[in-house]
């Protein structure tokens, strides 16, 4: 059973930073890319930022991240990490981390990310 643990969400202020690690079982075979989602409250949830598996991977951002958020990936940790830089109160939400395995979605459990102004 693949498994998904995030971790180092919190309550923050507004400007300040947060870094979100996301740490997942088996083996990194077969995987085609790992991310950040996220869900606030009375909205879908949607993409932050992914990265795809390999020597030379592929980023996609969101619009609305980009520029402050950076993914990056320890693939012998089987680890993803989200540094988030000048948070601001639209970013505040639950990040779940993502993995995709063969075309299917595996989620974690989510952590949640306040920030206030």
């Amino acid at each position: 059973q693949l498994q998904l643990v995030e971790s180092g969400g919190g309550l923050v202020q507004a400007g300040v930073s947060l870094i979100l690690s996301c740490a997942t079982s088996g083996s990194i075979f077969s995987t085609n890319a790992m991310g950040w989602y996220r869900q606030a409250p009375g909205k879908q949830r949607e993409l932050v930022a992914t990265i795809t598996i390999g020597s030379s991977p592929n980023y996609n951002y969101a619009a609305s991240v980009k520029g402050r958020f950076t993914i990056a990936r320890d693939n012998a940790k089987n680890m993803v990490f989200l540094q988030m830089n000048s948070l601001n109160p639209d970013d505040t939400a639950v990040y779940y981390c993502m993995r995709q395995v063969r075309g299917l979605f595996y989620w974690g459990q989510g952590t949640q990310v306040t920030v206030s102004s």
